[in-house]
């Protein structure tokens, strides 16, 4: 089911959290909403599971009004037909794992028949069918996390919003538990709303990432068009590293106007605005030999060998520019590069 907020607010005392979000988040996909910490992420989340109440607009789960500020409508939230996995996973301590997974059937009313097969499935999907009956006190962190999954499917709600489910575990869980979210929803086809401040986790499950700052969304997309066409200085810095480049002539070439970063020179739009600035991700530039024509000469100030890529810092007549490539190749600091890059991979952002 597809959530719809609509001139969504919230103020907290003086300060608004919520400025006005109009989005709509789709059936069937995994739609993260991305910020810094005090963007309204977690307040936007909390609104529509009816755990907070806003202060005007209208949110409305599958075509169902859940809030509204005039004529006031407020459904509450253990009748918006959600499931929520919290940062903190909700895991009962006293309980074992069927008897956690079963809460929302047992809730429900289900007869023991019932709640014995869906449990089951849904233990199942999560490849926790052999800890059934262990207690919860005894799970890992990734285990826990399976539990507040199950318990989700088990309920049978369309729609699953998860509060920074991940933060809690260590990077190598926290990898291998997006792919289990990620390959669980496309099993399932069920619509998740997912909330976190990491870039990466956002890139690697989001089928639409939802980027806020200031209570508003700033721009939205699929991880792919995010990346390679940020609209905003801000969206190029904060969803993955970015050269800003402030510090380019403008000139007139053969072929139109031209921007040129000492002997580089690019195409330049016609309709380039005033006060734009470059923006290139690190792993679009091209090293070469140095004082190659047409390059922008370069001289490397530092270097981060990471296994499968080389990292450099290079001091540049534009200013320092992080560059990466393949590890293969070996640069020291002191040398000399000759940096190019491709027309394409030159955006342009204020």
């Amino acid at each position: 089911m597809p959530i719809e907020v609509t001139n969504l607010s919230k103020v907290f005392g003086p300060v608004p959290v919520l400025r006005g979000i109009d989005e709509t988040f789709a059936d069937g996909e995994i739609s993260v909403l991305l910020g810094a910490s005090g963007c309204g992420k977690t307040t936007t989340l909390r609104c529509i599971a009816g755990l907070e109440r806003p202060d005007a607009g209208t949110i409305a789960i599958g075509g169902r009004t859940v809030y509204r500020d005039v004529p006031p409508v407020f459904v509450p939230v253990e009748r918006r037909r959600i499931a929520m996995v919290f940062q903190s996973y909700a895991i009962w301590p006293h309980m074992t794992v069927f008897q956690n997974v079963s809460l929302p059937l047992r809730a429900a009313g289900a007869d023991r028949r019932t709640i014995a097969q869906k449990v089951g499935e849904a233990l199942d999907l999560v490849d926790l069918s052999d800890l059934a009956a262990r207690s919860a006190t005894k799970l890992s962190g990734g285990q826990q996390q399976r539990v507040a999954l199950a318990r989700c499917i088990v309920s049978g709600s369309p729609v699953i919003l998860m509060d920074e489910p991940l933060s809690n575990l260590d990077a190598n869980l926290r990898i291998a538990m997006r792919a289990e979210i990620r390959n669980l929803q496309r099993r399932l086809g069920q619509m998740i709303l997912f909330v976190t401040h990491d870039q990466e986790e956002a890139m690697s499950i989001a089928d639409t990432i939802y980027l806020l700052r200031d209570g508003a969304v700033v721009q939205k997309g699929s991880p792919r068009d995010f990346y390679e066409n940020p609209q905003t200085r801000y969206a190029a810095e904060f969803l993955g590293r970015a050269n800003i480049i402030e510090r380019f002539a403008r000139a007139d070439g053969a072929a139109g106007p031209q921007i040129r970063l000492g002997d580089l020179a690019l195409p330049s739009p016609p309709d380039l605005p005033e006060g734009a600035s470059l923006c290139i991700r690190p792993e679009k530039w091209r090293a070469g030999p140095p004082d190659t024509a047409g390059t922008l000469a370069g001289r490397i100030v530092e270097t981060r060998y990471v296994g499968d890529r080389l990292e450099f810092v290079a001091d540049t007549p534009v200013g320092r520019l992080s560059v990466v490539e393949m590890s293969d190749v070996e640069r020291r600091p002191g040398d000399r590069v000759g940096l190019n890059v491709a027309p394409r991979d030159v955006k342009w952002v204020r």
